[in-house]
């Protein structure tokens, strides 16, 4: 799981420049899109220097014959002039439903050699019901009549917390039919809760937690599925078992409405369409004709956890002769298929299984398991035989307290237990599949023997394909790195979650905008934030605000705060700039205009101190707060500007001219009603560092006041320890703007400093994820207040981003997109190598670089159609060498500036090795006042 992942397109059939990673709408191969206009992307790779694109030619036909020269395609974009293209959005006939488009794209190079030869690679992605006027869902929602079931027997402490909270059994769901000469079949399902379906008793798919969490008063989505090969000739069985999930379980910590926030109990939704060898379809749709009981699943729920009664098993039912006629018929509930939308992201999936690391006997038949990483899954248990009616409980926490027992008052109400009751045969796995934790131990109570041969600890994603590594001579810096990609996967869980353990659980929008640029740069996002985007679009208030948490829970008012609320703003801008999607912003800039409207007239002052919701400012940060309206006020002019940037990108001149005449004037109220200056010092109002950090990351001061404003950030971080003394809005801030303004040195020293706070100190006593709070624990004080403790939380680890490309140096220009203009400057510090890797939506960009014996190198790798400028840290210009000889020697080399600490160079496409005598200086200069002769930089806005 630590580095990039394969694609499943065919192979380019030539070397040199071809392309690969063939993907429609950011997903490989998607089986069941609703979109009528995919985008068909690619990425790139050469084997030579400048080995660049001039062309491409994409071609989409319904067989892969037809894509050959001389075919018949359905659409053919001819030979197309544009090196910059990543993709190209279908602009053919009609797409039909439920048909599979094959597509190729040919890329024709730059050079004009006889070696430098057109290459291509072709794909496929498959519609689901995407309106083309056929007949679409006849399926009906159905579910087991919804009156309570008597629980057997007296239960234990674990079950009792459960039961209380009126959990019911998992319906089960099936229907026989029989099949002939089956060449093709698909399932489409959804499900107002969770679903597994299976077919003969071979599950369909592998997706988890399915169909995810939407606002299902808005949009439920569904799954398409290829299932072919599980279709018999003679007797069928489809059967599925549906579980509450986030539709009606518990979501979320509100006291007066915990649960049930969207219905009342599981329903679901599908159908399966049978095409024989004669072309005809028969559909297998749900309805009244199906078969409703219960089984061995007593309840499930996300927080709570799952209970299995091996008594209550249904065996067999999910197969041919089953006898179902003690069961009722299923419950019609409607046939509303108006909020049906195909998934546009990939589901969440089981990613990896952790063995455990030790086992502890804590007394009789109890067990404390460390699988030594904190995460969000399940356990997956094997069980001798258990006599009817005893009982296996397993809990699950993420630390210990110190008697060695788990430690879960920080899972405030959610129960997190998952209980196995015996009926006596000889042996079981048990394994919940509609529940997850947050964990990293789990106590085992009922087993008289257990070794670490019998459990695994399975670790639950959405599956984001992972495109980024970093490494470093410092083992700190790499663990932290890890507990930062750790955090990532064990809250992006269908929507990104702030924590993973407790009773919340929720897709906090602050959180995320924080975390986003690391996110990107550790794995592919695109399709699951096209997904979250739609979430927070349907979380919109009626006067156009943006909330606080997407997905939206039904009856809790979320007026979007400063910082939380411009997510909708700042989110659709960093996909755009990382993966060159226009859509991103034409999606998003109708709410991102509306945002910023709110608050202007709210704000007509330009001081944003109404329509402010519950205003959190920098939530969580120790010492003196920064007053809200500074927060509020630099967040305003920060939405107004990059709603300006996205007109702009979009060619939309005049609305670009409005809001950044907007966002100047806010600049200009901010300067004057919160700075102030005392000769040549300068004073943000609350004088936090947080303060400082806002403004010069939005680029709120003159230029003539910048210096002093750095100065005073740099004087409030070293007396503090060095340390900082932000919360979730401060922290991904903290080490962009030292490096941008000359202080990498000091971003270098809060990377290294080892107490509270920091990043550092949770490592030291064993943190594997990124703590909610920078003192979550300490020796002195032991656990914080329970009532907000994760320790699996990724908002302090946006720091993540500023490793790759600060300490490694991989970046690209503040005026590039999609990674066309690499810039690579490495911040060394203390550090004798490190190393970034990046599948860009170009292709691969590589930075490594070691020091040693006087010596610098750096080794760089930009894919092709993009350039890089490339500052090698020197003093001395004179010994820079590119492969061993004067950069000079190649064309693609181009001196661009000296400096005393940098000699940089603007490079073409290819793998490049400079060696220089080593600069050995931690500080850097600033970014923005050099200006490099034909580079772009960004100015103050």
């Amino acid at each position: 799981m630590s580095g990039p992942e394969p694609h499943r397109t065919q192979a380019p059939e030539a070397s040199g420049l071809r392309p690969h990673a063939l993907r429609c709408d950011h997903r490989t191969t998607p089986l069941g899109t609703g979109e009528r206009a995919p985008l068909l992307g690619w990425r790139l790779a050469a084997d030579r220097r400048g080995d660049d694109p001039a062309a491409y030619r994409v071609r989409v036909a319904e067989h892969p014959g037809d894509l050959a020269d001389g075919g018949r395609p359905l659409w053919d974009t001819g030979r197309v002039e544009d090196p910059d293209a990543l993709g190209v959005l279908y602009a053919g006939p009609p797409l039909r439903s439920r048909t599979r488009y094959h597509w190729r794209v040919t890329i024709w190079p730059a050079a004009s050699t006889a070696a430098a030869r057109p290459a291509g690679a072709t794909s496929w992605f498959e519609t689901a019901f995407v309106g083309d006027g056929t007949p679409e869902w006849r399926a009906s929602w159905i579910g087991h009549d919804p009156r309570p079931v008597p629980v057997m027997d007296a239960p234990t402490e674990g079950e009792r917390a459960l039961d209380d909270h009126g959990l019911a059994p998992c319906p089960l769901l099936r229907r026989a039919f029989t099949a002939t000469a089956v060449t093709r079949a698909r399932l489409y399902v959804s499900a107002r809760g969770l679903y597994e379906v299976r077919l003969n008793g071979f599950r369909a798919g592998d997706a988890e937690l399915a169909p995810g969490w939407t606002d299902y008063t808005r949009r439920i989505q569904y799954q398409t599925y290829d299932v072919t090969g599980l279709v018999r000739d003679g007797g069928n069985v489809l059967a599925a078992t549906v579980a509450d999930g986030w539709w009606s379980g518990f979501v979320g910590f509100e006291p007066r409405r915990a649960g049930a926030h969207y219905g009342t109990f599981p329903q679901l939704l599908a159908e399966l369409h049978l095409t024989g060898d004669d072309g005809r379809t028969v559909v297998i749709a749900t309805d009244a004709t199906w078969r409703t009981g219960t089984g061995a699943i007593r309840h499930a729920d996300l927080l709570m956890g799952e209970c299995h009664d091996l008594r209550h098993a249904a065996d067999g039912w999910e197969l041919p002769g089953f006898d179902d006629s003690g069961w009722r018929p299923a419950l019609v509930t409607d046939a509303d298929h108006r909020l049906l939308v195909a998934s546009v992201d990939e589901p969440v999936r089981a990613m990896a299984a952790l063995p455990a690391r030790t086992v502890t006997r804590t007394g009789a038949g109890r067990h404390v398991v460390d699988f030594g990483q904190n995460l969000a899954g399940r356990v997956r248990l094997r069980v001798p035989a258990l006599a009817a009616g005893a009982r296996v409980t397993v809990r699950h926490a993420e630390a210990l307290d110190d008697d060695g027992g788990l430690y879960t008052a920080n899972l405030r109400t959610a129960a997190a237990t998952d209980v196995l009751i015996g009926d006596g045969r000889p042996h079981t796995v048990f394994e919940p599949g509609f529940t997850y934790h947050g964990f990293r131990y789990a106590e085992i109570d009922g087993l008289p023997e257990l070794s670490a041969a019998d459990i695994t600890a399975v670790a639950l994603h959405s599956d984001t394909p992972w495109t980024g590594a970093f490494d470093c001579s410092d083992p700190a810096l790499n663990r932290l790195h890890t507990c930062v990609e750790w955090g990532q996967r064990s809250n992006f869980v269908s929507v990104p979650t702030d924590c993973p353990q407790r009773d919340e659980r929720l897709g906090w929008l602050a959180d995320a905008q924080v975390f986003l640029p690391t996110a990107a740069r550790n794995a592919d996002v695109a399709a699951f934030f096209t997904k979250w985007l739609r979430d927070i679009d349907d979380a919109r208030t009626p006067e156009g605000g943006f909330s606080n948490v997407a997905p939206r829970l039904p009856g809790v008012a979320d007026e979007g705060a400063p910082g939380w609320g411009d997510a909708g703003v700042i989110i659709p801008w960093h996909l755009y700039r990382t993966y060159g999607d226009p859509r991103f912003l034409s999606r998003a800039l109708p709410a991102m205009r509306a945002w910023v409207d709110l608050i202007h007239r709210h704000n007509p002052d330009l001081v944003w101190r109404h329509k402010v919701g519950p205003h959190f400012a920098d939530w969580l940060a120790p010492g003196t707060p920064t007053p809200r309206e500074v927060v509020a006020t630099a967040c305003f002019a920060h939405s107004a500007h990059l709603t300006a940037r996205a007109a702009e990108a979009l060619g939309e001149r005049e609305t670009a001219r409005e809001y950044h005449r907007l966002a100047a004037g806010v600049r200009a109220v901010f300067t004057e009603r919160f700075v102030r200056t005392d000769g040549a010092d300068l004073t943000v109002e609350g004088d936090t560092q947080t303060g400082y950090l806002l403004a010069l990351a939005f680029g709120l001061l003159p230029a003539d006041r910048t210096d002093a404003a750095v100065r005073r950030l740099a004087e409030l971080i070293e007396s503090a320890g060095p340390a900082l003394r932000t919360g979730f809005l401060g922290v991904a801030l903290a080490a962009p703007v030292l490096d941008r303004y000359g202080r990498a040195d000091l971003a270098h020293a809060l990377l290294r400093r080892t107490e509270v706070p920091s990043w550092l100190f949770p490592l030291r006593h064993g943190a594997t994820t990124i703590w909610e709070r920078w003192d979550g624990w300490t020796p002195e004080a032991g656990f914080r207040a329970p009532s907000m403790n994760s320790f699996n939380h990724y908002a302090l680890g946006s720091v993540g981003e500023w490793l790759h490309r600060g300490v490694a140096g991989l970046d690209q220009r503040p005026d590039s997109t999609g990674y066309r203009h690499l810039r690579v400057r490495p911040r060394p510090g203390k550090l004798t190598r490190a190393s970034a890797r990046y599948e860009s939506a170009r292709g691969t960009a590589e930075v490594r670089w070691e020091r040693g014996d006087g010596v610098f190198s750096l080794w760089l790798r930009v894919p092709p159609g993009a350039d890089a400028e490339v500052y090698v840290p020197t003093a001395d210009p004179a010994s820079v060498r590119e492969s061993g000889a004067d950069p000079a020697h190649d064309g693609r080399v181009a001196l661009l500036a000296t400096t005393p600490e940098h000699t940089v160079y603007r490079v073409a496409s290819g793998t490049y090795h400079f060696t220089a005598t080593d600069a050995g200086a931690e500080r850097s200069v600033p970014t923005e006042p050099l200006t490099l002769a034909g580079s772009h930089q960004e100015g103050t806005p």
